[in-house]
């Protein structure tokens, strides 16, 4: 969810862009917004903001109030104190995945013990995880984990220095079997923080309290360090352990204290007076960065607010995802001007496609506005390669049932055409961005960028599913293919509350879920975050590589 800021005064430092030099038409709006389906849908949808709104409160409190006053009581800050105190006064922070965990566990994990964002320290974007000792102590459940793993993927995709803020126990033993054998795992952590510092993206580390075991290697493991005195505490095994070990009786400070380390051992390589201290340590040292990780580029063009109000966005869709809705209403409330240059209009109508501009910058859009049928899919792929071509960033807006069934359709090849649609998106060579505002079922998932397709970000609004199927579809077939209704009903039931945002960004599926009304401001970030890149390619392992005319491929072909 992004912190309600101005958000690109910030972004682009001030920098005035040229005004657009071409003219393209704004989007005609013929809502009704008195009417009586117009605002059920609203209101359906207030409610439904207003209940995540609520759950995203509850668990920005993290471990509640004890647990709060117990971390004061020791004269240190809280987790998100630490955060306000490390990012740009008055800067956006987009936190990530803020539901994780959400009603996964036996026990509250509250956003899986850890914050994770993208935000502002002394002028340049970062990524920032912070572990939540509030909750857990810190611990590290397998979502905490795979949401510590995606921050890092995020970093590397855009070059982003991370800064680690650093109170944690290690893994949760009780959940060691999914937390530290696998490639995807807590050593994985580590792998990357290496991976990352290999290519020139800087890692950071401000140690505010134990950082035991695993733990130990993330300032272990940092580029730059900071520990805080007679606070913070590094070492592979706590007191206890190293008696049973080794009959050694050993205090923590001791062993693994900041001025130890800070001396002696050569671990840290700054020792602070407190938490205060040591985060304006850590926002001196990205100042100090230099061109590491590089910068955003300004917009090309001048942004230009929306024609249409974005809050209108609600009676647009609403809630029951059975009600169509056409994708240029809400296009318009997400675009600069509310222009959009719309490419093979009246080709393939079920999907929508074409350029515009968001805060400034250039984007193409490939929307849903009913079942993908071949027409439909050759014509998204016909985009996407021009895009690619030119290197314009994809934002897709995802409302789409699947590709259509059917002998009629299976005769026209509707197999082979949504192929070709899925290995455009997966080969287009350029930040792919993706918002799930209403249904995302069946092979139109992956034709549409889901997650398996590594947008850069994905997103959903309160009211998305996600789906094998749409539950119309799922009920038909139940009801053939199995003959007791109490074991059909069940299945419908489980498979409706799986298919729900609130269960996707639990297990981060997502990126987070968003308010409609904030997705012109989060795409924008996106792509301002994106901007650095432009003019380049990416290499097969990931790392930035500048594109210099070799593997021109096929160009683009006309479907």
């Amino acid at each position: 969810m992004l912190r309600r800021t101005p958000l690109f005064r910030s972004l682009q430092q001030n920098v005035r862009a040229p005004r657009r030099l071409y003219h393209v038409s704004v989007l005609p709006s013929l809502l009704s917004v008195t009417s009586p389906e117009f605002m059920a849908k609203s209101e359906a949808m207030d409610a439904l903001v207003a209940d995540f709104e609520a759950k995203v409160s509850a668990a920005r409190l993290g471990g509640g109030a004890k647990a709060a006053e117990r971390m004061r009581s020791k004269g240190k800050k809280l987790p998100r104190e630490r955060l306000a105190l490390l990012l740009d006064p008055h800067t956006p922070f987009l936190e990530l995945s803020a539901l994780a965990a959400h009603d996964v566990y036996s026990d509250n994990v509250p956003g899986a013990g850890m914050i994770t964002g993208i935000g502002r320290i002394s002028g340049r974007e970062c990524v920032v995880v912070v572990n939540d000792a509030t909750v857990k102590g810190g611990s590290y459940y397998p979502l905490t984990v795979k949401k510590h793993l995606r921050a890092q993927e995020i970093a590397r995709e855009h070059g982003l220095p991370c800064v680690y803020v650093v109170e944690s126990g290690g893994a949760a033993l009780p959940h060691q079997a999914n937390v530290f054998p696998d490639k995807e795992h807590f050593g994985r952590i580590f792998y990357n923080m290496a991976q990352l510092s290999a290519i020139g993206i800087p890692q950071i580390a401000i140690v505010h309290g134990i950082s035991v075991a695993g733990g130990a290697y993330v300032p272990a493991m940092a580029d730059e360090n900071i520990i805080v005195r007679e606070q913070g505490h590094i070492f592979l095994a706590g007191p206890p352990l190293v008696k049973a070990a080794t009959g050694e009786v050993v205090d923590e400070e001791t062993l693994g204290g900041g001025l130890m380390h800070s001396s002696e051992s050569g671990v840290t390589d700054h020792l602070a007076r407190d938490d205060e201290h040591a985060i304006a340590i850590a926002r001196g040292i990205v100042s100090d960065l230099g061109t590491a990780g590089g910068r955003p580029l300004p917009p090309l063009v001048q942004p230009e607010d929306p024609v249409y109000p974005a809050h209108e966005l609600h009676g647009i869709v609403g809630t029951d995802l059975k009600q169509a809705f056409d994708m240029r209403d809400v296009i318009a409330r997400i675009v600069d001007g509310s222009r959009f240059r719309e490419f093979k209009k009246e080709y393939g109508t079920t999907i929508i496609t074409g350029f515009a501009n968001i805060h400034g910058y250039p984007v193409g859009i490939v929307a849903n506005n009913g079942i993908l049928f071949s027409q439909s899919a050759l014509k998204a792929t016909h985009f996407i390669e021009l895009c690619s071509q030119r290197q314009i960033p994809l934002l897709f807006l995802v409302n789409v049932t699947g590709y259509m069934v059917g002998s009629k359709a299976e005769k026209g090849g509707i197999a082979k055409d949504g192929a070709k649609m899925v290995r455009a998106v997966a080969c287009a060579d350029v930040p792919k961005l993706t918002v799930i505002v209403g249904g995302s079922y069946g092979a139109g998932n992956y034709g549409m960028c889901g997650r398996s397709y590594s947008p850069r970000f994905l997103w959903m609004w309160p009211n998305a599913k996600v789906s094998v199927m749409g539950p119309g579809q799922l009920s038909q077939v139940m009801s053939q293919v199995s003959k007791d209704p109490t074991k059909h009903s069940k299945l419908k039931d489980e498979i409706e509350e799986q298919s729900t945002a609130l269960y996707a960004t639990a297990r981060l599926w997502d990126d987070g879920i968003i308010r409609p009304v904030d997705t012109r401001d989060t795409v924008g970030l996106a792509l301002a975050l994106s901007a650095r890149e432009r003019g380049g390619r990416r290499g097969t392992n990931g790392s930035l590589a500048t594109w210099d005319g070799d593997g021109k491929g096929y160009g683009v072909f006309r479907m």
